[in-house]
């Protein structure tokens, strides 16, 4: 799932390798927490949120079908220009 979100995300940024989503499993749920450069924010979101709720639904209906936990999707505001630095260390 995190590779679907992965590929649904880089194509529609400018920066692809700008963008790192980390999983975090619950019980019930995991949590993709989606970070990606300053510019690209906007079209993630989109305006009133109308793509993020698209991606939602992509991996809601994705979760369905394999009957897995239920998928929720953060976007994260990054602190840094480049994370890769950040992660690096």
């Amino acid at each position: 799932m995190k590779e679907f979100l992965e590929y649904i995300v880089k194509n529609l940024v400018d920066k692809p390798d700008e963008v790192f989503i980390s999983e975090i499993v619950g019980e019930k749920t995991v949590v993709y927490e989606l970070r990606v450069a300053r510019s690209d924010i906007g079209n993630v979101i989109g305006r009133r949120g109308r793509i993020v709720r698209s991606i939602q639904t992509l991996l809601s209906a994705a979760s369905a079908k394999n009957r897995s936990k239920r998928p929720l999707l953060e976007v994260l505001k990054q602190e840094k220009e480049n994370l890769r630095d950040k992660d690096a260390n």
